[in-house]
């Protein structure tokens, strides 16, 4: 199933604020709990609770071609945790790209995005 985008400025403002944060060598990972997920539940046709997400990338990494890759590079990492791993559904989801993310593979931020959803409680080591 697609995922839904963060698409206005203020959910954006309050994840950063009042969002719980962690950062790694690639990424930071903002989670705050979505108030508005039953509504999306009742309104999605296969009626489930999803995550909406956010990706960031300032314009100090680079040029649109790089900051382009990184969200691609990003949004790729978050397909895969999501499919694999047991993810926590009904939150908003917000991923920054560091400057390290510039020559990163997909592989290194899903990485960093498993070890950051853990930390945050988002999934459950697997035994």
């Amino acid at each position: 199933m697609k995922n839904i985008a963060i698409s206005e400025n203020h959910l954006y403002k309050k994840v950063y604020a009042k969002g719980d944060k962690v950062s790694c060598k690639h990424i930071v990972v903002y989670v705050l709990i979505d108030y508005h997920a039953s509504r999306l539940e009742r309104e999605n046709p296969l009626k489930k609770r999803i995550n909406r997400v956010g990706i960031t990338v300032s314009k100090k990494l680079g040029k649109a071609v790089i900051r382009t890759r990184v969200r691609r590079i990003i949004r790729e990492a978050y397909r895969l945790t999501d499919k694999n791993y047991s993810l926590k559904k009904g939150k908003l989801v917000v991923i920054v790209g560091k400057e390290a993310a510039i020559t990163a593979k997909s592989t290194d931020v899903m990485a960093d995005l498993i070890y950051a959803f853990k930390k945050l409680g988002m999934i459950e080591d697997k035994i």
